[in-house]
Formats: structure tokens, sequence, C-alpha cells
């Protein structure tokens, strides 16, 4: 399992900026995809997943409403918009899955747990 998230830049409050999760190395349409972020010394907080069928999802309340979690079965990626940015979605962001992925999604919970994570891309968006 091999996912490389990119996409992380700098952007001023109230931008947008696209991240993509590309995955390889597994059947990437059996397997839902899951955003966390996590700034050093702070604890990981989930953001949204979407379901490996991209037909179910969802997202932690300090995000609902401004981003939004799409997926592209047949490019093996995984996309998440950010819209209206604000200065604490400051942190690196990470997509992640593994075999439980799509029934924890399913149950609207994020496992902390999850087994494959991709690198991290940092978002900056300054106060």
């Amino acid at each position: 399992f091999q996912l490389q998230a990119s996409g992380g830049g700098l952007v001023q409050p109230g931008g947008s900026l696209r991240l993509s999760c590309a995955a390889s190395g597994f059947t990437f349409d059996d397997y839902a995809i899951v955003w966390f972020r996590q700034a050093p010394g702070k604890q990981r907080e989930g953001v949204g997943c979407i379901s490996s069928t991209g037909g179910s999802g969802f997202y932690a309340d300090s995000v609902k409403g401004r981003f939004t979690i799409s997926r592209e079965n047949a490019e093996n990626t995984a996309y998440l918009r950010m819209n209206s940015l604000k200065p604490e979605d400051t942190t690196t962001y990470y997509c992640a899955t593994d075999h439980k992925a799509d029934y924890y999604c399913s149950a609207l919970r994020f496992n902390f747990d999850t087994t494959y994570w991709g690198n991290g891309t940092q978002v900056t968006s300054p106060a």
C-alpha cells in the first residue's frame, strides 16, 4: 500500500486549495480513503472520509461545509478540496486507508489506528 499526498502550500485566509492522494500497490476502488491532519505536538484530527465507491462519506464538524472529499477511481486518486481556509486549518494533512476504512467511514467514525498512511503535505493559511 502506497499513498502519496500532494498539493499543499501557502494560501491566504478565505482562499482555496486542493490536495491529492495518489494511491498504488492495492486495488484502489476497494478501499475508503480517510483524510487526517496533525500539527507538531498536537493530537491527530480526523478531517473526513470517502467510501470506496465514492457514494458516501462524512466530515468533521470543524470542516463541514468548507471541505469536500472526492475520488477518481480510474486515476487511483482521491482529493480534498478546501475552501474558505482559516488560520486554524494550518497543519500537515495525510491520507490513509486500510481494510477497515470503509466500515469506519460508513459508521461516521475516525479510526486513528488506520494502518496505511501517506506522507504529509503542509497547508499554511497565515493569520
